[in-house]
Parts: C-alpha cells; sequence; structure tokens
C-alpha cells in the first residue's frame, strides 16, 4: 500500500492536484491581498466565494456559456464588495465583525437560492481541461503543470501580474501608502477611501472568481457551504505570504499540496483515520499563523478606519 503511495505515478497525482486545487486559493488570496495593502480586511471572502460560485454554476445551469459564468461570478463579488466597503470603509465599523457578517450573509443566501432556484444539487458542463500542445508531453513536469482547465492557467498568470500591479504602476503605489499612512497619503491628493473602495472591490470580484474556479472549474457542481472554510484560508494564506504576491504564491501551493495528499491517502486507503486526514489543511493553517505571525510585519493601517481631518 505505502509501495504504491510513494510510486511516481502517485507522486506526479498528487503534484498535478496540488497545481489545480490552488487555484481558490490563489484567486481568492491575491484579491484579498490588494484590500489589506490599502488597510482593509475583509473576512467575508468565504461568503463572497459561495455567492460567487452559485452565480457561476446557475448561468451555466440555465444554459450560459462558463465564460458568462465567470462575469455573473465577477459582478456580483464586485457588489458584495461594495456592501463591505461601504459598511467597512464609509460607515467605518469593525471590520472583523462586518467581514463575518458578510460571510453569514453569502452562506445563507447561497443556500436560499440553490434550493429556490435549482432544488438539489445537479452536476453540470464548466470548463473542460485543455493540455498546452508540446508542453504537456514534456515527462513529469507536463502533466502536472499543463494539463489544466483554462481558470488554473490564469490563476497562476495573475500573479506577476500582481506583481507589476503592486509596485510598478501609480495604483500600487497608492494602494501601499494608503494602507501604510492615509494620513501622508491625503495630503499627497491621493483619495484614501476612494482607493480603499476600489482594492475591495477588487478582492471580492477576485473572489468571486475564485468561486467560480470550483463551482465551474473543478467541480462542476454547486452544493451548500461548498468551499468548507476555503474563505479563511485564503485570509491566512495572506498573513502567511507577508503580504505579497509571491509569498501568496507559495502558500497556496503548500496548502494545496497539504490538501492533496490527503485526498489521495484516501483514496489510497493509507491507514490513517479520516479525520485527520481531512484536518491537515487546517492544523496546517493554525501552525503558520501562530509560527508565521511573529516574523512579519502587517500594513501599518490595516483594519485602521481614517476619516479625513483627523
Amino acid at each position: 500500500m505505502f509501495h504504491e503511495f510513494l510510486s511516481v505515478a502517485t507522486l506526479i497525482g498528487i503534484a498535478n492536484s496540488g497545481v489545480r486545487l490552488a487555484t481558490p486559493y490563489l484567486y481568492a488570496a491575491l484579491g484579498e491581498m490588494f484590500g489589506q495593502r490599502s488597510g482593509v480586511l475583509n473576512l467575508g471572502v468565504e461568503g463572497v466565494m459561495l455567492m460567487g460560485a452559485f452565480a457561476a454554476y446557475y448561468t451555466v445551469y440555465i444554459g450560459g456559456d462558463p465564460w458568462l459564468g465567470v462575469l455573473a461570478a465577477i459582478i456580483v463579488g464586485a457588489l458584495m464588495g461594495l456592501l463591505m466597503a461601504l459598511i467597512s470603509v464609509t460607515m467605518q465599523a469593525q471590520q472583523g465583525i462586518s467581514g463575518i457578517g458578510l460571510t453569514l450573509f453569502g452562506v445563507g443566501l447561497s443556500s436560499l437560492l440553490l434550493k429556490v432556484l435549482v432544488g438539489s444539487p445537479i452536476g453540470i458542463s464548466g470548463f473542460s481541461t485543455w493540455k498546452v500542445p508540446g508542453l504537456n508531453s514534456i515527462p513529469v513536469i507536463g502533466p502536472i503543470f499543463f494539463e489544466h482547465n483554462i481558470l488554473v492557467y490564469i490563476a497562476y498568470l495573475l500573479v506577476p501580474v500582481s506583481l507589476y500591479v503592486l509596485y510598478r504602476t501609480t495604483f500600487g503605489l497608492k494602494i501601499r501608502a494608503v494602507g501604510q499612512n492615509p494620513e501622508a497619503a491625503d495630503s499627497l491628493g491621493v483619495r484614501v477611501n476612494a482607493v480603499r473602495y476600489g482594492t475591495v472591490m477588487l478582492g471580492s470580484a477576485m473572489a468571486g472568481i475564485a468561486g467560480a474556479s470550483l463551482s465551474i472549474g473543478l467541480l462542476n457542481i454547486f452544493q451548500e457551504n461548498m468551499t468548507n472554510g476555503l474563505g479563511f484560508i485564503a485570509v491566512a494564506l495572506v498573513y502567511f505570504g507577508g503580504w505579497r504576491p509571491l509569498g501568496v504564491l507559495i502558500g497556496a501551493l503548500l496548502f494545496s499540496t497539504v490538501n492533496a495528499l490527503q485526498l489521495w491517502m484516501q483514496v489510497l486507503g493509507v491507514p490513517i483515520p479520516s479525520d485527520l486526514a481531512v484536518m491537515m489543511p487546517y492544523l496546517l493553517t493554525i501552525v503558520v499563523l501562530a509560527v508565521g505571525g511573529q516574523r512579519i510585519r502587517q500594513p501599518a493601517a490595516l483594519t485602521k478606519p481614517y476619516e479625513r481631518g483627523e
């Protein structure tokens, strides 16, 4: 049994699954990173992902193209981000509590919409696997990295894009300035609240795509609470990655590989309790936050409301 688990085919399968399962982590965590770099913590990622997942699923369910499903997820995610920004930026509510409220809202509404509009979960045809010609035939590397659906490739492409936006554009400079010292940024003419609105809506739109990557990319179905805590892990990945895209990428691959490992262990019948295997990604989350939280420096204005003239 252990010999089968350590075979080359199995290890390639685990790596392939790890790359694929990192997709929703990447979308959600990269989006949340932008919001936090501007000073806004959004704990509503889980709820936004669920709403994005349902929006994409239902669009395809009623006969829409998968790309229309992605668009629906983006719109729904951005609208929920607008609601979060209104509550936490304009009304200056406590960000942690308002984010949890947004999650509860998303969990409840997505479940209600599923029951009213669909009934019981029904499978759909989402994005199919696209094997990159030529590259997928490379031994070992090909099957791991170049046999996925298009949403997987886009997720990884967003890492260098995020690096460029954050460190090579005026918008990125404004984001970092607002998250570090909003008073100084304001004195230089930066519209602090406008930047925060933009990043929260951008982050929520990406969380919506993260949900879509689950419902029409990885699983091709929508079920109640299908994210199962993934949104909170995405928030943890921002801390793990030190608010940097490459750090988020490393964290996403680490968590997704651990998740893939426990799934393969159950499939191959490795003699460990299934409950313990399922707990592995969440235990890793706790360890990362406990250990990594001591060595990283968060944006100075994170979770701190800003009112002009203070």
